[in-house]
């Protein structure tokens, strides 16, 4: 197993990778580092550790998303056509939680 430092939100991090895996870490890698810089930049949340809560979860929602449209299209032999019903309730989960945290008059 070989290791591979890599940046993630400005940060260096030395990560394990099995022999072969390069460009699937990198391409993992490159992902949370866009997932956590776009929470970043939104500026309501600033610590990491909640940043990468929500990166990974908003990452495991199109993962699951689109394993749901996958088995649909499967099921049916149809092609899967994307849903904006869950980005909607997404969406509106997140204002409230903005919402909430703003009544209190602190941010993450």
């Amino acid at each position: 197993m070989k290791q591979l430092e890599v940046q993630i939100m400005g940060q260096s991090y030395l990560l394990g990778c099995p022999d072969g895996g390069d460009a699937r870490l990198l391409d993992a890698v490159e992902r949370v580092d866009t997932a956590m810089c776009k929470i970043r930049d939104g500026g309501k949340v600033r610590a990491r550790d909640r940043i990468a809560v929500l990166a990974a979860l908003n990452l495991a929602f199109d993962l699951t998303d689109q394993s749901a449209r996958q088995a649909l299209a499967g099921a049916d032999n149809t092609p899967a056509q994307p849903s904006s019903q869950p980005s909607e309730k997404l969406g509106a989960l997140l204002a409230r939680l903005d919402e909430a945290l703003n009544r209190d008059n602190r941010l993450i």
